[in-house]
């Protein structure tokens, strides 16, 4: 049985790849960067995502996934926010924006409509043909 090994994404540096994603080293310095976001989050309720990132040195990126891995809680930080994986607007809960969501539930719907629409016109076009697999099924 061989060894799972990976460069980690973060630093470069091969590991022996196991629970984490990253190496040793680099889940000390998140854990570190979470210390420190939580920390201040305590101590400024009233705090917003750039000022957390400008006075804990932590990307907005990670505390942002520490807020989506469920890892830091908004409930108590009313200026708290996060952005939107599409727009990048700010919200407070789910991945995307309430606006990004209703546009893509429209695309999924007119998707799905098209699709119907190709269907129909398939069946349409084949109704007077002849197919192999009409012989096939004939047969048994």
């Amino acid at each position: 049985m061989g060894m799972n090994v990976a460069n980690c994404p973060r630093c470069g540096k091969i590991f022996v790849k196991g629970f984490n994603d990253v190496c040793p080293n680099c889940v000390k310095e998140i854990d570190l960067q979470y210390e420190r976001c939580v920390k201040y989050i305590r101590e400024n309720k009233g705090t917003n995502i750039n000022d957390l990132s400008e006075a804990t040195e932590v990307s907005i990126k990670q505390i942002t996934k520490f807020i989506r891995e469920g890892r830091i809680s908004i409930l108590n930080a009313p200026n708290l926010s996060y952005p939107c994986e599409v727009c990048g607007t700010l919200i407070r809960d789910k991945t995307i924006c309430e606006s990004c969501r209703s546009k893509l539930a429209k695309d999924v719907k007119n998707n799905t409509e098209d699709e119907l629409r190709r269907q129909e016109l398939n069946a349409q076009n084949n109704r007077g043909a002849f197919n192999i697999k009409d012989r096939l099924k004939d047969r048994h």
